[in-house]
């Protein structure tokens, strides 16, 4: 054999060896990926709540967390990382490892309506990876103890007959409490002056202390206190009526066709998690929203258990990301 050939002979299975081990390292890092997608989780999961410890987007993550700690015998923890209307914490997490490790639990805020109401974020909701929701709570529309209207007709009367004058607390500017007040203006014709607060507590002190005159609530923050006669709930702003309120009737029921205000809470992770990991996560977190005891936790808050698949939880997020974005832009809230 000539020296040229020994040569490219040589050149040859150099390249052979070069593709070969390629492959083998890269078959290495697929089973490597795969065994540790099939005992996920092996160490600490945290889970982001992007709002402040003690309301209902903080009590339902605790609830969960501590019942998939037992299914997973690892540690779930919940971080509280507040500010910026759930961009903070969000923030966190779209910047985190697609590794399951790390996943935020959230209201709609940062998942699906402040692409809509900031001119800019350092993040894209809708790149978040779906998981699960845990479950849906009416907007509630509550009125201080004193407020001289007893019926939805009563309030919109009052409000027209006073113009600008009747005052609507939020948990802060562009938030559900806020958009839903701004389209019940929209639909009803009632102009009334926006109090923005810092989350639902102080909203709730003011209007049980006659300072503020009506709030779009959710069901679990106010049930309890609608009950006590600390507030009075109107009317509920989903499609149907509640069974813990069976006798308050819905916003379109009272004649305000069109509206419609259900907060929810929702599991996402990083941009890029697969769907093995997203997958594993939806169905542990099921698991543990068919517990009794779980179920009965959360409907004591005025929230009810969903669950559903991947796909559906995608589907969810995605119709109520255009429903609150066309209320956005009908009613010209920004944040800027």
């Amino acid at each position: 054999m000539s020296a040229s050939n020994r040569l490219a002979g040589c050149c040859l299975l150099a390249g052979l060896l070069v593709v070969t081990l390629t492959a083998a390292v890269a078959w290495q890092a697929l089973v490597t990926r795969a065994l540790a997608q099939e005992s996920y989780p092996t160490r600490l999961v945290r889970m982001i709540v992007p709002f402040p410890a003690g309301g209902t987007a903080d009590a339902l993550p605790r609830i969960v967390a501590d019942k998939l700690a037992d299914e997973w015998r690892q540690p779930v923890i919940i971080d509280n990382r507040a500010g910026a209307g759930g961009n903070i914490g969000a923030e966190a997490v779209a910047n985190a490892a697609a590794d399951g490790y790390v996943l935020l639990a959230s209201p709609p805020g940062p998942i699906a309506i402040n692409d809509s109401l900031y001119k800019k974020l350092a993040f894209q909701p809708a790149n978040f990876a779906p998981v699960v929701i845990l479950g849906t709570a009416p907007s509630v529309l509550a009125v201080k103890p004193t407020f001289p209207a007893n019926t939805v007709a009563e309030l919109i009367g009052y409000v027209k007959a006073n113009p600008a004058k009747v005052t609507f607390a939020s948990q802060g500017h562009g938030s559900i409490s806020h958009l839903s007040a701004m389209l019940f203006q929209k639909l009803t014709g009632a102009e009334m002056v926006h109090v923005s607060y810092r989350g639902s507590a102080p909203a709730l002190q003011d209007i049980m202390g006659n300072h503020v005159d009506l709030f779009f609530d959710n069901l679990g923050s106010s049930l309890n206190l609608h009950k006590a006669g600390n507030l009075r709930i109107l009317a509920l702003g989903s499609p149907e009526r509640a069974p813990s309120l069976p006798d308050i009737p819905t916003l379109a029921e009272a004649g305000v066709d069109g509206f419609q205000s259900v907060t929810w809470f929702a599991v996402v992770a990083p941009p890029g998690t697969s769907a093995a990991i997203t997958q594993t996560v939806n169905q542990a977190i099921g698991k543990v929203l068919q517990q009794p005891g779980v179920r009965e936790q959360f409907e004591k808050m005025g929230v009810r258990p969903l669950g559903g698949s991947v796909v559906e939880t995608a589907n969810f997020i995605a119709a109520e990301r255009e429903r609150w974005g066309e209320v956005i832009r009908a009613t010209n809230v920004r944040v800027d």
